[in-house]
């Protein structure tokens, strides 16, 4: 029956609807608790369902990509990563020169990036 949609493709359109418009990169637990940021259980979740549904996360991460918030972007770069390092590295390549700010957290560390500056990190370690 048209219009219904898995479980499983109402949930990862979620957590890439949290992704897009994400203004904050978190991939563990952030603050003294460790707490996962919702947006960090949307990465987690989108990245989980790479295995089963590779080619609709794909088009997912494409849409990332092109319209979504700098933290978002970052996200679906990240995400590449493990899928398609040829099209990460691209990704990390045309997001260098990305002015825009994001907030970062790593453990209970909280800072802020340019997309840029992420992107040039990024690239420097692959």
């Amino acid at each position: 029956m048209f219009g219904m949609r898995k479980a499983w493709e109402r949930e990862l359109g979620a957590a890439v609807d949290q992704l897009m418009t994400a203004d904050t990169l978190a991939f563990g637990g952030t603050g003294f608790a460790g707490t996962l940021l919702p947006v960090t259980e949307a990465y987690l979740a989108v990245e989980a369902a790479q295995g089963d549904h590779p080619d609709e996360v794909r088009h997912h991460i494409d849409r990332l990509l092109t319209k979504g918030s700098p933290a978002g972007r970052a996200y679906a770069a990240t995400l590449l990563e493990r899928i398609d390092p040829a099209a990460a590295r691209a990704a990390w390549t045309s997001l260098r020169d990305d002015p825009t700010e994001f907030t970062t957290f790593v453990g209970c560390v909280m800072g802020r990036s340019t997309v840029g500056d992420y992107a040039t990190q990024r690239l420097a370690t692959a």
